[in-house]
C-alpha cells in the first residue's frame, strides 16, 4: 500500500482495510509535526496537537471528498486544532491569527525585484539561523511561507487548509516575504541572530 495514493488509502480505508489508514498516518505524520512544531515551538505540544489531528481525521474520514485534496484537509485540521490549543493555553496572542484587514493591500502592486526566499535561503550558512528569523513572523505569515516552501503546498491547497480566498492568501504570501526580507536584513547586523561564523 505505500505505493497507493491517498485517494487509493483512503477507498481501501473506506471498503474494510483498517491499516489503509496506517499507511496514511506514516505519510504525513513528520511533515504533520514539523508544521505544527514550527508555529509553536515546543514538541511536547506539537505532539499533542498531532495525535489530535489524526483522532480528528479518523472519525470524520467518511466526510472526506476524495476528489479534494486530503493534504490540504489534513494540513486544515491541523491548524484548527492548533488555534484550539492556543485558545485553552494562550501561549500566542491569538490577535496574531487574525485575518488581514485589507486582502487588495497596494503592496500588490509594487513590482518585486528581492530574490525569493529559495535564493535567500541559499545564502544562508545556518539552518538555525534561519529557523530563528521566520519564527519571529506573525504566526499567520509563518503558516504561510511554511506551507508554500517547506510543504510545497500550491497557493490553492493553502487557501483550503486556512479557509480563506484565493487572492487573500496570495496577498498575505506577498506581505511574508517583504517581512522576512526585511528580518534578515536586519539580523545581518544583529550578533545575537547571526549565523556562526565557520571554523
Amino acid at each position: 500500500m505505500e505505493t497507493y495514493s491517498d485517494a487509493q488509502l483512503i477507498a481501501a480505508y473506506r471498503g474494510g482495510q483498517t491499516s489503509a489508514f496506517d499507511f496514511l498516518m506514516h505519510r504525513y505524520v513528520k511533515p504533520l509535526y514539523g508544521f505544527v512544531y514550527r508555529m509553536l515551538g515546543n514538541a511536547h505540544d506539537a505532539e499533542e496537537i498531532v495525535q489530535e489531528a489524526f483522532v480528528r481525521v479518523w472519525k470524520h474520514l467518511h466526510q472526506f471528498d476524495p476528489q479534494k485534496s486530503f493534504k490540504a484537509w489534513l494540513f486544515s485540521i491541523a491548524k484548527n486544532a492548533t488555534l484550539d490549543f492556543i485558545k485553552k493555553k494562550k501561549t500566542i496572542p491569538f490577535s496574531h491569527f487574525e485575518r488581514d484587514a485589507d486582502d487588495f493591500s497596494l503592496i500588490n502592486e509594487i513590482p518585486d525585484y528581492a530574490p525569493m526566499p529559495s535564493e535567500l535561503i541559499e545564502k544562508m550558512e545556518s539552518t538555525e539561523y534561519l529557523e530563528r528569523i521566520v519564527s519571529r513572523l506573525p504566526v499567520v505569515d509563518r503558516e504561510t511561507l511554511l506551507l508554500r516552501y517547506t510543504y510545497d503546498c500550491t497557493f490553492q491547497e493553502i487557501s483550503d487548509i486556512v479557509h480563506e480566498p484565493l487572492h487573500t492568501v496570495k496577498s498575505r504570501h506577498r506581505r511574508a516575504l517583504i517581512k522576512l526580507r526585511a528580518l534578515l536584513e536586519e539580523g545581518s547586523d544583529d550578533t545575537h541572530y547571526a549565523p556562526k561564523q565557520k571554523q
